[in-house]
């Protein structure tokens, strides 16, 4: 079966394992982002701003294919701040690149593809719990998570061969944990957590985490949408 395997957000970190994951498995790979340094035969860049709704616009998924993998990976945290204390709130940047790209994303394919498809969210912990100084961070995660909730009932309620996931994959040692332990205590008090992760070296590496992905997906060992990778062993 040809199967075509979309990821947002390859530059680094896990979209960037998760692609050569994939890749290395055999499968042909578009990568969308700003910026990408993956070489292979069977893969493909598209540059892709995912804060720009003209770049998300253009994106054009293959309608020949037996099955579209797509993988909403790209994701920002945004300020580390409470709100109140935010001189210029960037809501509008952190929803648009965790929420609503993959929303349009997720629309695009549906609408485009007529075979199988598999949609995978990257979502977080943070979506059910609230952590001062994500405000941002946590509602958009929340609302993706019933957002892939929402469209799996409707594709199956149309009979559709559509599985989606809303996935939590874990504390992963990529740039995005810098950033937060970047912060000052005063802005985020949950920063000693985040740094005595990185000191007792209890950070998943994106290459394990991806094989996790790469499973979860190909051998569906997971039927629920809102789902964590720490259930895969």
């Amino acid at each position: 079966m040809a199967t075509k395997v979309y990821v947002t957000g390859v530059s680094r970190g896990l979209g960037k394992a998760v692609a050569e994951k994939f890749l290395k498995e055999g499968y042909s790979v578009v990568g969308i982002g700003r910026s990408s340094d993956i070489h292979h035969v069977n893969y493909t860049f598209l540059v892709c701003d995912l804060s720009l709704q003209s770049d998300i616009d253009k994106i054009q998924f293959d309608t020949t294919c037996d099955e579209v993998i797509l993988i909403n990976n790209a994701g920002q945290i945004g300020n580390l701040q409470r709100i109140s204390d935010q001189i210029e709130p960037d809501f509008e940047e952190v929803m648009r690149v965790n929420t609503l790209a993959p929303m349009y994303l997720s629309w695009s394919c549906l609408q485009q593809v007529k075979g199988a498809i598999k949609i995978v969210n990257i979502s977080s912990g943070a979506s059910t719990r609230a952590i001062p100084g994500w405000a941002a961070y946590c509602a958009s995660k929340a609302a993706i998570d019933r957002f892939s909730e929402t469209i799996q009932l409707e594709e199956k309620e149309k009979g559709r061969d559509v599985n989606v996931w809303s996935v939590a994959p874990g504390v992963i040692d990529t740039a995005m944990q810098e950033k937060i332990r970047s912060a000052s205590v005063e802005n985020f008090s949950s920063l000693e957590t985040f740094l005595d992760l990185k000191k007792n070296d209890e950070l998943t590496n994106p290459q394990v985490t991806a094989d996790k992905l790469f499973r979860l997906i190909v051998l569906e060992e997971i039927d629920r949408v809102v789902c964590s990778l720490r259930e895969i062993e």
